[in-house]
């Protein structure tokens, strides 16, 4: 028996339908549903978006969770059968916050989709913060001031591309780089322009297929005190717009 197959058999069980009923949905013989719940054989990819969809749960829980010891009921469900891992609620029943530390932010790339991962986080309740489901993120490097390291981003999570509105910042979990924060411009169907507003950075491009989620700014926590700057955004700008440009002109002399 494997994982998958304990899950797929007792998803039919909580289900109350037999093999045959679920063969016949997914246009398949009783007997191959059989070895499936048996763990005698594993369905072809076709096959496994078919029971994801029958059974309106992920792949990646299929595959890498023990459903069994999940609430499926507790989980928020969003369009194209995807699934957000459990939400945490307070004593009163309210939502709370889970918190990707500086620690846990290398392993939210294969743990978002892991409940266990998800329930071990840290959390917080925000009261204000209502309508929706949120996370905080960490912040990193100098891309997006006055946002500095140690600081969180509060998210909002956004279930459809359509929701994402030009010039405004979100956090973005894609597959190449992990957590990234940055304001955002549609750019056609299929990608995304990310721009930093530190304008040393130059903006890129991303496709939508490469990433995983996207948390629209909600709010953010600094945990370090600002302090006073020895030059103006001004003159912050003009510095590191003349330094890239040096940059530039080095590149182009060694090529």
């Amino acid at each position: 028996m494997s994982l998958f197959s304990d899950n797929i058999r007792h998803l039919r069980m909580r289900k109350g339908v037999s093999q045959e009923i679920v063969a016949e949905s997914l246009s398949i013989t009783r007997d191959r549903m059989a070895k499936y719940e048996g763990g005698k054989s594993q369905p072809p990819f076709e096959i496994l978006i078919k029971i994801s969809h029958y059974y309106h749960v992920s792949i990646d829980l299929l595959l890498t969770a023990d459903i069994r010891k999940i609430d499926i009921d507790g989980l928020m469900q969003l369009e194209d059968n995807r699934i957000l891992l459990p939400i945490t609620v307070d004593r009163e029943g309210e939502n709370t916050i889970e918190i990707i530390s500086h620690k846990a932010r290398a392993g939210y790339l294969s743990g978002y989709s892991d409940p266990e991962f998800i329930e071990g986080l840290q959390q917080v309740s925000l009261p204000f913060l209502t309508n929706g489901k949120f996370r905080a993120f960490p912040v990193s490097g100098d891309s997006m001031p006055p946002h500095r390291d140690g600081s969180f981003i509060v998210g909002r999570y956004v279930e459809n591309l359509g929701e994402v509105r030009d010039g405004k910042t979100y956090i973005l979990l894609t597959r190449e780089e992990g957590i990234v924060y940055k304001r955002l411009n549609k750019n056609g169907r299929n990608s995304l322009t990310l721009i930093s507003d530190n304008t040393f950075y130059e903006p890129y491009t991303i496709k939508v297929s490469d990433i995983l989620e996207i948390w629209e700014y909600a709010c953010s926590i600094a945990t370090k005190e600002a302090e006073p700057e020895n030059l103006d955004p001004q003159s912050i700008r003009e510095l590191l717009y003349g330094i890239r440009e040096e940059v530039k002109a080095l590149k182009q002399i060694h090529t």
